[in-house]
């Protein structure tokens, strides 16, 4: 069984690895509360990056910080996932670069929609609190065949957006995703909002699967640093879709 979130799921191979060398000594292995505490870091930092630049980027050049915080974050995000990265000081780099880029960007949302920021940010924990209540309680299962329909849905999803924005920057047209924040909104990017929301709730249960199993096969405590970046990137992605459905919301 694999999560559904590619960061985590290049962990799923260490978690492997580590089994056939059961007995090995590494040191002092992860914990839940590991992963927890270093989760809570990195939101606590990538909040309070976004706070500095949503007060001190100016207007002028919130598109340019905007578009080279997400580039660079989106490279180091593949180099950390595929290197399966545990050193903390690039971890944190990511997290940096994210709050760069979700300040910008969600001052933008504001200024048009007051209040919708913390809008989302209580929709996106809410979610996240309400899937970990859910999958401790065993509601719901990382089943193989529930592994199975996540991940199609998810690999759905991304190939659809990839798709809409092509379309959007050769044609001007918006389809499943309206990227102006004063377009009006049509039944079917409603729909696709709450198909993405969906699917990025259910990712987590498949996360915290991963991580429990990662803590019961032993890994190293530094994994626990690659677990909560993994968390992380899945967080940002619900935040981005509550986001934008609570904008059309809103129109």
């Amino acid at each position: 069984m694999q999560s559904s979130n590619p960061v985590l799921t290049r962990l799923d191979d260490t978690v492997r690895v580590q089994r056939q060398v059961l007995g090995t000594d590494v040191g002092r292995t992860m914990t839940v509360d590991d992963v927890v505490l270093r989760t809570a870091v990195l939101l606590v930092l990538t909040g309070f990056v976004g706070a500095v630049s949503w007060t001190l980027v100016p207007a002028g050049w919130a598109g340019l910080a905007a578009l080279g915080s997400a580039l660079a974050g989106l490279v180091l995000a593949l180099v950390i996932s595929i290197r399966r990265i545990t050193n903390p000081a690039v971890i944190i780099a990511y997290a940096v670069l994210q709050g760069v880029l979700l300040g910008v960007a969600s001052r933008g949302f504001e200024a048009v929609y007051p209040g919708i920021v913390v809008q989302a940010v209580v929709g996106t924990f809410g979610v996240f609190l309400g899937m970990a209540l859910l999958y401790g309680l065993r509601v719901l299962r990382a089943t193989p065949r529930f592994t199975r329909l996540v991940v199609g849905a998810l690999i759905g999803v991304v190939v659809l957006s990839l798709v809409n924005l092509v379309v959007y920057l050769t044609a001007g047209r918006q389809a499943l995703e309206v990227y102006s924040t004063t377009s009006m909104v049509g039944w079917l990017p409603y729909v696709f909002a709450l198909v993405c929301i969906t699917v990025g709730a259910l990712t987590f249960i498949l996360d915290f699967a991963l991580v429990e199993r990662s803590v019961r096969a032993g890994l190293p405590t530094r994994y626990a640093w690659y677990c909560a970046f993994g968390l992380l990137v899945g967080l940002i992605f619900l935040y981005w879709q509550i986001l934008r459905l609570i904008s059309y919301v809103r129109r």
